[in-house]
């Protein structure tokens, strides 16, 4: 079984699974704050940053297990992905600049 979970959990995955959160949140904040806290919104918007918070956050410390992402990494998406998953995201982007650096001047499309 962890065979298969680690195949389907890449760093591209959790990238973009990251920014989708951060998406998120940030309509979730302009619902509650500039537009007044309309509901039903509010609370779709706000359900779906707890889930998608405590998924990552689970996922997250598999794949810094497995070795997927570094530490660091799953520490802030679990740590301070529940106030604020901009700083996840801003994570994951720094270390695929790291990862592209490592690599050279070829770009990988699959990271």
């Amino acid at each position: 079984m962890q065979s298969s979970a680690v195949r389907w959990v890449t760093f591209g995955r959790l990238e973009a699974v990251s920014i989708t959160h951060s998406c998120i949140y940030l309509s979730l904040l302009i619902c509650a704050f500039a537009l007044g806290n309309p509901e039903p919104a509010t609370f779709i918007l706000g359900l779906s940053h707890g889930l998608i918070w405590i998924a990552m956050s689970l996922v997250c410390i598999a794949a810094a297990r497995w070795r997927v992402i570094p530490f660091w990494l799953a520490v802030t998406v679990a740590i301070l992905g529940g106030l604020g998953p901009f700083l996840g995201s801003l994570g994951f982007l720094v270390e695929a600049r790291r990862r592209a650096r490592r690599r050279g001047p070829v770009a990988n499309l699959d990271r």
